[in-house]
């Protein structure tokens, strides 16, 4: 008993720490203000036409502020739940009863794993159900930024934890199968395996999961459709492979985003960004989200992901022993191979996603930052990039710039004020300078582009 209550006081200090940690974040980090005026671009810089000024970067609204520290808390809240379910099912030992009552004789492993597991997603699915329900259902009415009905939120919530369900039994008894035939190198299979599992799920990700919650259509604007189709013809990528989504039906959000891989690549606008946009900014998100496509960002993801996986899978096999081992008896299982043992993967895997997250978000910050670049080669459309951003960090209750600690941390994006900035000052063509990117493009004569550099007029 004295070492359940120490162990479980470790636990919970532990989880209390980083919660401490995310509020430090907050108060002493919050949206932070220009200190100094705006740096101002080349005077050159399209300076005949006024519609072509800077953009300065405006000041976050008391609501986008109020919404920004409140959902910091929720994060903070969500991390720590997180953290303590699979706490309390290792040192309450109910994850080893869980497994006995799910072996009983007779019965194959398979289906003893299958029991197991589902018994376990339901117990995490009702334990995180009021906290689910106030962050994705009142938190986000309370600032009106979503539509659903509690019957739509509800079914979207149930059929998630489905497909995490169907998910896990599907392939879930993969990395205990593994660790079982190969206690020594099961994390080096398991690491290579990574690529496979994440390209596959990317692959069915738009044909497979997305058309379950929301319905994708062609372009019904034909004007805008006809500008978009000449702009990706530039790059050559296939007019079929652009789409809008519903998403209004859930949510006044607006984005833009590049889904699938290889033979499913595809662009999606959300209907509410193409309410919201003038034709001008489109082209430039359009121009975005080629570059994610063509500069093949989400297999770079997906490399870049795998390697940090494969690290953090060897951390995970030079402590897995020596832990398990120290908390056998409470715990009640002696080897990461028992599938008792999910919910210690479970708290490794949230743990090492919070030590790799710096490093995964700053080159995820490089990705976002080179499609900005992209989408600027391509249009020359600087103004309307700018405000783009704007639209963007108003209707979504965006801070122009957060704490550096949420930076670091949680922003897979570069800051809003930044974006900004580079669309004010990022324009090599006024100088007749090379642009990085413009190998991609096709001529523009005859296509509505934006005229070539003096780099591509020569071959360059």
């Amino acid at each position: 008993m004295k070492k359940l209550l120490l162990s479980l006081t470790l636990g919970t200090s532990v989880c209390m720490v980083l919660l401490c940690l995310v509020i430090f974040v907050i108060r002493d980090h919050g949206p932070a203000q220009p200190s100094a005026p705006l740096s101002q671009p080349s005077a050159q810089f399209n300076s005949a036409n006024p519609t072509a000024a800077p953009v300065t970067v405006p000041e976050p609204s008391p609501k986008a502020v109020s919404f920004y520290h409140s959902t910091m808390l929720l994060i903070a809240a969500i991390i720590l739940w997180s953290l303590l379910i699979p706490v309390g099912f290792l040192f309450t030992g109910f994850s080893a009863k869980l497994r006995s009552w799910a072996e009983r004789p007779g019965r194959q492993w398979y289906v003893s794993y299958a029991i197991y597991y589902t018994a376990f997603c339901l117990i995490c699915f009702l334990l995180s159900l009021p906290l689910a329900f106030y962050g994705g259902f009142i938190h986000l009415h309370h600032y009106d930024l979503s539509n659903q009905s509690f019957a739509r939120w509800l079914y979207c919530l149930v059929q998630g934890a489905a497909i995490v369900l169907a998910g896990g039994l599907a392939m879930g008894w993969i990395p205990f199968f593994i660790m079982k035939q190969s206690p020594r190198r099961w994390w080096l299979y398991l690491g290579l395996m990574t690529p496979l599992y994440l390209g596959f799920t990317l692959w069915i990700r738009p044909v497979l999961i997305d058309p379950l919650y929301h319905q994708f259509t062609p372009l019904h604007d034909k004007l805008l459709e006809t500008k978009i189709l000449a702009e990706a013809a530039r790059v050559g990528i296939p007019g079929s492979r652009v789409y809008q989504v519903n998403t209004s039906v859930d949510a006044k959000v607006e984005n833009a985003y590049v889904a699938g891989l290889m033979g499913t690549r595809r662009i999606v606008f959300y209907d509410t960004l193409l309410q919201n946009m003038n034709d001008d900014e489109l082209l430039f998100v359009m121009g975005h989200e080629m570059g994610h496509y063509l500069l093949w960002h989400p297999a770079r993801r997906i490399a870049f992901k795998s390697i940090l996986s494969l690290a953090s899978l060897y951390v995970a096999y030079l402590l897995a022993g020596p832990v398990i081992r120290r908390f056998k008896n409470i715990w009640g299982f002696e080897a990461p191979s028992d599938f008792a043992a999910l919910p210690l993967c479970m708290l490794a895997f949230w743990l090492f996603c919070l030590a790799d997250s710096p490093i995964y978000m700053a080159f995820s910050r490089h990705l976002e930052h080179e499609a900005d670049r992209f989408g600027l080669e391509l249009t020359h459309e600087n103004h309307a990039a700018a405000t783009c951003f704007v639209k963007l960090m108003q209707k979504d209750l965006g801070v122009p710039r957060p704490g550096t600690l949420f930076t670091i941390w949680f922003d897979s994006h570069p800051c809003l004020a930044d974006r900004i900035e580079f669309c004010n000052t990022y324009h090599p063509w006024e100088t007749h300078q090379p642009s990085k990117y413009e190998k991609y493009f096709l001529p523009a004569e005859g296509t509505g582009g934006p005229p070539l550099s003096s780099a591509q007029n020569n071959g360059h």
